[in-house]
């Protein structure tokens, strides 16, 4: 069964976005940014709330901006063909590989792991990976911690108000301080 991973740069307080709306702290250097495209190759379909599809439109042109480097063509060279299922309750259409969800993230995500491949399916967005969470269809989260504290704003974590047991399964520390951690939702064995 695919696996739904939730993946996010987020401040060591615990927020995506800061109580003014920015994330410009989130912003990568070389070597973060290899690690978000190595992730990304892994994923077979996207899931995006309509804030973080906004933010992501960029991406569906960025290969005519001549100043890009190479990593940054690489990686939209992996998003613009990516599908993308946007949860919107204001859009009427998108643009590029991307269309409108017709249901709820859970009625989605069963769709898609009902449908054939073994690429992940990742959600971007706290609202969304919130009510992902609540309903236990999330198998890993991936925390890209910045050094740096916020004070407020969007947190990372859902608050679903019950224990969710994970186990490490990576971590690494970038040069810059930043600290990648992965952890898998740990789940009861099932009887064969």
């Amino acid at each position: 069964m695919r696996s739904v991973t939730y993946s996010m740069g987020v401040s060591l307080d615990g927020y995506i976005v800061g109580p003014d709306g920015e994330f410009d702290w989130t912003e990568p250097d070389e070597e973060i940014f290899r690690r978000w495209i190595d992730e990304m190759r892994e994923v077979d379909v996207h899931l995006l709330g309509r804030r973080l599809y906004e933010t992501m439109l960029y991406w569906e042109t960025a290969d005519q901006d001549q100043s890009l480097n190479d990593s940054e063509l690489e990686w939209t060279a992996l998003w613009k063909p990516l599908p993308k299922v946007v949860f919107s309750t204001t859009l009427t259409s998108v643009q590029g590989n991307a269309r409108l969800a017709s249901g709820g993230v859970a009625e989605e995500i069963e769709r898609l792991r009902a449908e054939p491949g073994d690429g992940e399916i990742a959600i971007g967005g706290a609202t969304l990976a919130a009510e992902a969470a609540a309903s236990d269809l999330i198998d890993e989260y991936r925390a890209m911690v910045y050094p740096v504290l916020v004070g407020g704003g969007i947190p990372f974590f859902p608050h679903h108000k019950r224990r969710v047991d994970l186990e490490l399964v990576e971590t690494r520390t970038f040069p810059s301080g930043v600290v990648y951690l992965r952890h898998r939702v740990a789940r009861p064995h099932q009887a064969e």
